[in-house]
């Protein structure tokens, strides 16, 4: 699938500082892995029923920052997203407005390139929907079928036992009990009948009328939800890769079996060296969600005026990890700091004090992506040298000066 138009990156002064990130699994800073030829990057798409709304944003805008400072370090990224683009939440929308879902899905599909467009986000090389994916997610079913991590229900579903990995939960570290709790609100199915344990997770839903369906050496039907990025992700970028990044809400369950799935499959101990999630976004002080309706919409912030890099600005005022707010008085203040680095960095200043921030800007970039602390250094500045610092800006946070 298409993905969206390369902005341009310039090229950043200074010094590479290796980027350190939090690991969700080994719950620590540490540095991401860089001694392959290509540093591979997977990140979880969207699931297209709805527009890009500020909360999607957030994690997207995160791994631009995390791409940036990878490209700026002088490093090949190999960068793969996927689309949902056959699921249930996509059905139940198309069904409740009356529209076919590929038509739903194909609209959606195209805003959130534009929105993405739009914010100078970085895009994938590889950006593939789950129906494309269809023939490798079942060679990977059938993969773990052959090999006993996976089991026949009737009906024609298929799921894969918990027990199918020895280090399952490794990547979110939750108990059993938290575990349940998140599954059943995640999209999980813990009252299925016939399954060995609840948390089992299905890989390909048979056949049933009304639904969309593929055909397989194990019958017709639909690819499971985690399986999906599993195969995605590994016949692009290997059995193990640098990062797997989402949303702090795909931790459990839908990162944890991705990883179980691909290590399973691979007979590999671990899929990716970095689980990366980002915080939640609320609206005033309550979560956004479709459900409570306050959702706040990329394209239309846009189409009430607001520069693109002053919301990448507001969003990058609180650090990546919390789950923090979001508030049009932010926007305005964001909307005030651009103009006032503007303003300043027209004035000449020495150079070495150019190159000074700019080396504190990528230290502050290169540590867990702290960009409170990148937005102070840049503050502070009192002008630039040769358009340096404005490119370092541009570069590493995506911000036009």
């Amino acid at each position: 699938m298409q993905s969206w138009p390369v902005p341009e990156v310039p090229s950043v002064a200074g010094t590479p500082v290796p980027l350190h990130l939090f690991d969700t699994a080994d719950q620590v800073v540490k540095p991401v892995d860089t001694s392959g030829e290509r540093v591979g990057m997977y990140v979880c798409g969207i699931t297209p029923y709805d527009s890009t709304h500020l909360g999607h944003a957030a994690t997207y805008l995160t791994f631009d920052l995390v791409y940036r400072q990878l490209l700026a370090n002088g490093h090949d990224v190999h960068y793969v997203q996927n689309i949902t683009d056959v699921d249930d939440p996509l059905f139940e929308r198309a069904e409740r407005d009356g529209v076919d879902w590929r038509e739903l899905g194909t609209s959606q599909i195209d805003l959130f390139r534009s929105d993405m467009e739009v914010l100078s986000v970085l895009p994938p090389q590889d950006y593939v929907g789950a129906m494309e994916a269809v023939d490798e997610i079942v060679v990977m079913v059938q993969k773990l079928l052959d090999s006993g991590a996976a089991y026949e229900l009737d009906h024609g579903d298929i799921y894969a036992p918990i027990t199918a990995t020895e280090q399952f939960g490794y990547e979110s570290n939750l108990d059993r009990e938290t575990m349940l709790s998140y599954f059943a609100e995640r999209g999980g199915d813990p009252d299925r009948e016939g399954k060995r344990d609840p948390l089992d997770a299905l890989l390909w839903r048979g056949h049933r009328e009304g639904e969309p369906a593929w055909e397989s050496p194990f019958g017709p039907g639909r690819p499971g939800w985690h399986v999906e990025c599993s195969a995605i992700a590994t016949n692009r970028l290997g059995e193990h890769f640098a990062i797997q990044g989402g949303g702090n809400d795909l931790a459990f369950p839908h990162h944890e079996f991705s990883a179980a799935h691909a290590e399973a499959a691979n007979n590999v101990a671990r899929m990716a060296g970095h689980y990366v999630h980002t915080g939640m976004i609320a609206l005033d002080g309550v979560k956004m969600s479709k459900s409570l309706g306050n959702l706040v919409f990329v394209h239309k912030l846009s189409g009430e005026g607001y520069d693109p890099s002053a919301i990448r600005l507001a969003v990058f005022g609180g650090h990546y990890r919390a789950d923090r707010d979001f508030s049009y008085e932010a926007l305005n203040a964001a909307q005030e700091r651009l103009a006032s680095w503007r303003e300043r960095l027209q004035r000449e200043v020495a150079r070495e004090d150019v190159e000074e921030g700019v080396d504190k800007l990528r230290k502050a970039l290169a540590n867990d992506l702290d960009t409170p602390a990148a937005l102070e250094v840049i503050d502070k500045a009192q002008g630039d040298h040769d358009g340096i610092l404005a490119a370092a800006i541009d570069g590493l946070l995506g911000v036009r000066i």
